[in-house]
């Protein structure tokens, strides 16, 4: 029956490290170093026997403790160490004593004590020692710790720093902790009794249920004195810990803080998918806050089309009703008697001074109605880019720089966002980003208009250019068609023609002002968005990296969660 709970319990090792190396994995994945050395710490240690970690302050008397709890008549553990002097002492068993030392701050002892068959002690220096790394060695074991043995003195274990510590072992890692209170043969009973229903008060409140406490007496105990307080401590670990128990135990413990490591990346990964999700939330926006204002402006830009055809209409009817009138029978005879006196101008001239009236009319008014409504378009085309910055500005930060394990992940996006930032505040300021060479070609009296603003802030200018860019001179085709018509006006018979080809060549002029300038603004607001686009193209590959990273993620942890779970359920 042995050999099949040893198989079983070899068995459930096995797979428990095959776990755990999936989980070391995921942390080197994440890139958290911290995390990894504890989880290949872990790891390591499965094979090893039960461990208690002894912590407490300086001068609580830890390592006569050890000593006394070891029972062997020599000093193990160094009483009364100096604490700038002092290191770590793991005592585990050996066929002889022999001691290695690991670094500076880490030694081994290896002891041919029965107990330590079952168990390991790890003696830590004090939690307020003021020796360089020994604090940080000392929570390298707390992970991997399976029974957390916290000494106080006896007269007084209320000290705040033994609490913090206190905090850090069963807030951060839920480990089982018992409590000593050392050194009892200095307390009265009565300082005894109060302290003792005070830890146990405490403890409570941090969130222990019925906590077990014992006081004890090194001195009394290496004195052989039957009141030393260690025989209902050796009990406990006989009850609970020793006695073929301590192998399952450790396994139980393992997998609980491979639990725990895990179920502390499932809490960054959610905040780091929230993060992510709040990031391609605002890239949504930005993109349809895009379609809306570019939609706005493409809309300003109809409406600008709609009102100067409207004075385009107005302006070739009436010259059309002037036309027609001056080519009727009764308009040619009086033309051509009146101009025999002298006093009209013959039809060829009257014609001629019709077609540069028209002229005139056209442009004049054609650049009066665009400068009206142009500030509208610029209004609308700068609203887009400042809603766009505000945007950026506002953007939500939910995973901050001090994360515990994605601390590198959030200041890089940090890094990605203040570069965005800064790069729109430089697009805005530059006055090149809003001109367009398929727009302005050959326009170079813009240029001292433009160095006297910025920008965005150049945008009136820009768009006040097009009343002289020559999209607006319609006249210039129309009339060129219209003069050769006139110039050939010799016959009654040619007056019908003269009028058709007059109202083709006013249809013709209509439709490519319509046509030009439709295309040209809102071909011009295409390349204003596509610009403004180009700015996101880090963090739109950010956003990539990050999606594909977090699926990796957040599979293996499912993975590991439910390998442990059911590895869980099967000890």
């Amino acid at each position: 029956m042995a050999n099949l709970i040893d198989a079983g319990l070899q068995a459930d090792r096995a797979r428990l490290e095959e776990i755990i190396k999936r989980l070391h994995e995921l942390t080197i994945r994440i890139g958290y170093e911290d995390m990894a050395q504890t989880v290949s710490d872990l790891r390591n240690r499965i094979f090893e026997p039960f461990m208690f970690v002894i912590v407490g302050e300086v001068k609580a008397g830890k390592s006569s403790f050890v000593n006394a709890l070891l029972a062997t008549g020599e000093e193990i553990a160094k009483a009364a160490p100096q604490p700038m002097t002092d290191t770590i002492q793991q005592i585990i068993y050996g066929e002889e004593r022999r001691e290695v030392t690991v670094n500076p701050y880490l030694k081994k002892i290896f002891l041919p004590v029965e107990i330590l068959k079952e168990i390991a002690i790890v003696d830590t220096p004090g939690t307020n020692t003021i020796v360089a790394h020994h604090q940080e060695i000392t929570e390298q074991f707390i992970p991997a710790s399976d029974l957390i043995v916290f000494v106080f003195e006896a007269k007084n274990p209320y000290r705040q720093s033994a609490w913090d510590f206190f905090q850090y072992i069963h807030g951060d890692w839920r480990k089982k902790t018992i409590f000593v209170l050392q050194q009892k043969d200095l307390a009265t009973e009565d300082e005894l009794a109060v302290n003792l229903a005070g830890v146990a008060e405490k403890a409570t409140k941090e969130g222990i249920e019925h906590p077990r406490v014992f006081a004890v007496s090194a001195k009394l105990e290496q004195a052989g004195m039957y009141d030393s307080g260690f025989e209902p401590l050796r009990q406990y670990i006989a009850d609970h810990i020793t006695g073929g128990r301590a192998p399952r135990l450790k396994l139980t413990n393992s997998v609980l803080t491979a639990q725990t490591i895990n179920g502390r990346i499932a809490d960054g990964l959610l905040l780091r998918r929230s993060q992510f999700e709040a990031d391609t939330h605002f890239r949504q926006d930005i993109q349809e806050t895009l379609e809306e204002q570019a939609g706005q402006s493409n809309k300003q830009v109809d409406l600008m089309v709609e009102n100067l055809l409207l004075t385009y209409d107005n302006i070739t009817r009436e010259k059309l009703t002037e036309l027609r009138s001056g080519l009727s029978m009764f308009g040619l005879v009086k033309r051509s008697v009146a101009s025999t006196f002298g006093s009209t101008p013959s039809a060829k001239t009257w014609l001629e001074h019709l077609a540069r009236d028209l002229e005139t009319e056209l442009n004049d008014k054609l650049r009066a109605r665009l400068n009206e409504n142009v500030i509208d378009l610029a209004e609308s085309i700068q609203q887009m880019v400042k809603t766009i910055d505000l945007k950026i500005r506002s953007s939500q930060t939910i995973l901050s720089n001090d994360h515990e394990l994605f601390s590198s992940i959030a200041e890089r996006r940090e890094n990605v966002l203040r570069d965005l930032q800064d790069q729109f505040n430089r697009f805005v300021s530059r006055t090149e980003n809003f001109t367009d060479e398929a727009l302005f070609a050959d326009r170079e009296n813009l240029a001292p208009n433009l160095a006297a603003g910025g920008g965005i802030a150049a945008l009136g200018v820009i768009l006040m250019a097009l009343s002289t860019l020559p999209v607006l001179d319609v006249t210039g085709g129309v009339l060129t068609t219209v003069g050769v018509i006139f110039a050939g006006f010799s016959t009654r018979g040619k007056r019908r023609r003269i009028v058709e080809s007059f109202e083709q060549e006013i249809a013709t002029g209509r439709n490519r002002l319509a046509t030009e300038l439709e295309e040209k603004l809102k071909a011009y607001i295409t390349t204003l968005r596509r610009r403004i686009e180009a700015n996101f193209g880090r963090f739109d590959e950010m956003l990539d990296r990050e999606q594909k990273n977090l699926l990796i993620l957040e599979g293996t942890h499912a993975e590991v969660d439910k390998e442990l779970a059911e590895l869980s359920e099967t000890i």
